[in-house]
């Protein structure tokens, strides 16, 4: 049995001992892996420009001279339906999975800001081990390379040494 102190442990491996094709799978699995790191930050800073849009809406959308006017309210991204602003010193906030929570303007800026400061703490995090990734990916190319070059050199070397 394996402690859980050991499954975070990465397991170092000497790229020079590895055959060409082993290379080429442990590339193909990096690469991979980076494309579906590279897709979890773009989402994540799809999420963020939300959460700074909903912050710029309280900021400006809900004002004492919009009250009891008509406005256009989200439903969705692409539906919006017409409604009456009756209070502008609350708001909804969609706090996830479906769940909505009045909140004073103040407080749902507050909690926009947090959620905005949390998705940028992980996109670092992870901008972190996509350079890490990255730097991996080259590392491996390299060694690659060399096998290539180093077969095509021994191939070739062989080949004028039996005329």
């Amino acid at each position: 049995m394996s402690s859980s102190k050991d499954a975070g442990k990465q397991q170092v491996v000497d790229l020079s001992s590895l055959s060409a094709q082993n290379l080429s799978s442990v590339k193909q699995q990096l690469d991979e892996e980076l494309q579906h790191l590279t897709d979890s930050f773009s989402k994540l800073r799809t999420a963020q420009s939300k959460f700074w849009e909903c912050i710029k809406t309280i900021q400006t959308g809900v004002s004492p001279d919009m009250e009891g006017k008509t406005i256009l309210i989200p439903l969705t991204t692409s539906l919006y339906v017409p409604g009456t602003l009756t209070s502008v010193d609350t708001v909804i906030v969609d706090v996830g999975t479906g769940y909505y929570v009045e909140k004073s303007t103040t407080d749902a800026q507050a909690f926009y800001n947090s959620k905005v400061d949390s998705i940028q703490q992980n996109m670092t995090d992870l901008e972190k081990i996509i350079t890490q990734k990255s730097q991996n990916v080259r590392i491996v190319e390299e060694v690659l390379r060399q096998k290539m070059l180093g077969r095509a050199g021994g191939s070739g070397a062989a080949a004028g040494s039996s005329t």
